[in-house]
Order: C-alpha cells, then sequence, then structure tokens
C-alpha cells in the first residue's frame, strides 16, 4: 500500500493521467463521431471511376493537383465527398471562370453523367459526404414549419428570412436559394461551400435538413402578404413607405392646400 501511494504522488503521474485521458477522449470520439460518409451511397463502377479520373485530368488537375492534394490556387480534394463535387459542378460554379472573392454559379458545363463520374473518382480518393437520395431531399416528406425555425436560426442572418440572399463582407454574397435544387440545397448544408458552415448530422439531422428544404420549396407559393418587394426586409419596404408612402400624403396635402386656396 505504502508502494502504491508513492506513485501516486510521482511527478510522472499527471503525465500519465494526462495521455490515458486523451487516449480514452480520442477512443469515444472515433466510436460516436458521425461519419462524414454516407451510407447510403451507391457504390461506382470501374468504368465511372476510369472516366471521372480523364475528366478530372483535362479539367481540373490545373488548379488542384494530378492527384487532387491542392496547389496554391486551390484546395486539395481528398476526402470532400461526392456531394462536393455534385454541388460545386452541378451548379456550374467549378470549374471557375475567373478568380474572385467566391465562385459564382453560371451554366453547368458538364453533362449529368459527366458529373456522376467525376463525383465517383474524387469519392475514390478519400471517405466524404455522399450525394444524398431522393428520399433524403422529398420537400413533401418535410415539416415546413419546423423547416422555418431551424432556417430562422441557422440560415436566415446571411441567406435573409425567406431565402432570397444577401450581401457578405469582402465581396462576398449569400446567394438566392429560390432556383437551387433540393439536391444541392442539401449538398450545401453537408459540405458548406465558400463561407457556408458545414451542417452534418450532429448539427442538423437528415430529416432536418429535408424540412429546411421544404420550407425554401415553400418560397415558390408567393407572398401570403402581397407584394413581395424583392423579399429583401425593411430596406425594401422602408424605401416603399417613404418614397411612396410619404410621397403620396405630400402630394394630397400640396393638393388639399391648393384647393383651400
Amino acid at each position: 500500500m505504502k508502494a502504491l501511494a508513492a506513485r501516486r504522488h510521482d511527478r510522472r503521474a499527471p503525465v500519465v493521467l494526462l495521455l490515458l485521458a486523451l487516449l480514452v477522449t480520442g477512443g469515444l470520439y472515433a466510436v460516436l463521431a458521425p461519419s462524414t460518409a454516407d451510407a447510403s451511397a451507391v457504390t461506382a463502377s470501374t468504368n465511372d471511376v476510369a472516366a471521372g479520373q480523364k475528366l478530372f485530368q483535362a479539367n481540373c488537375a490545373t488548379c488542384h493537383g494530378a492527384a487532387a492534394e491542392g496547389t496554391d490556387s486551390a484546395p486539395s480534394l481528398v476526402g470532400v465527398g461526392a456531394a462536393a463535387v455534385d454541388f460545386q459542378v452541378g451548379t456550374g460554379r467549378m470549374p471557375m471562370q475567373m478568380t474572385g472573392p467566391q465562385a459564382q454559379a453560371k451554366p453547368v458545363q458538364f453533362d449529368d453523367e459527366q458529373i456522376s463520374q467525376l463525383a465517383a473518382y474524387v469519392a475514390t480518393l478519400g471517405a466524404g459526404p455522399a450525394i444524398p437520395t431522393a428520399e433524403q431531399v422529398d420537400p413533401t416528406q418535410g415539416n415546413v414549419a419546423n423547416g422555418m425555425a431551424l432556417f430562422r436560426t441557422n440560415c436566415a442572418m446571411c441567406h435573409n428570412a425567406v431565402g432570397a440572399g444577401g450581401a457578405l463582407s469582402q465581396g462576398k454574397f449569400a446567394p438566392s436559394l429560390w432556383d437551387t435544387s433540393a439536391t444541392h440545397l442539401y449538398e450545401a448544408m453537408l459540405t458548406g461551400p465558400q463561407s457556408m458552415p458545414v451542417f452534418n448530422n450532429a448539427n442538423l439531422t437528415s430529416e432536418e435538413k429535408r424540412d429546411i428544404i421544404a420550407f425554401v420549396a415553400e418560397q415558390d407559393q408567393g407572398s401570403p402578404g402581397g407584394l413581395t418587394l424583392g423579399s429583401l426586409g425593411p430596406v425594401s419596404e422602408g424605401l416603399w413607405v417613404w418614397v411612396v408612402g410619404m410621397g403620396l400624403l405630400i402630394g394630397a396635402a400640396v393638393w388639399i392646400g391648393a384647393k383651400s386656396s
């Protein structure tokens, strides 16, 4: 007992305890942390991967490196997953047309098959988020009310309360979401493109992402309050009040004064 008590007071004991705590924490995280790879992903064929590699070498390797390891002008794609490729290439943001604060959406340069092949190749470079299934992005299965609450908590500060978009710092902006497909909305939440944070399943579950998609889809139904005025909130509403509303009031006051005199 005396020997055990002496060891407890050894000056190396805190270091040993710290190492044990780190090992236990790391082991628990490895077991309990959500995986970045989607178990529902469909395994791509060898032919798709080979075709995707050729497309990558011809169109992407100049910036991202021959093995997608990244360069000074573009990040590494190892571990970004098929979802990131499907979003970036499927919205026309990649390949970039020119350098700037952020990649902007433009006409897509590849067809659906080529995009799938590129995504299949990049997915082989490291585990990452997979392209979501049709069920995961189906807005008819989402809860619009819950989606509204989640959107206004996590997204509205950048994308506006109804997804109309908004300005950010240093020339960047949060785009409008109204013309974005449900699949690309899900992939954006999953991968965090541009200045957007990543919302993995620990932040927003798959069902909660679908609820947000349902809320965004609902914005296409028109405004129950009448004119949307661009859905830009108090800026456009205030402009309408001061220019049109106050203008009409001043005009009416002048007319009444002229008639009375």
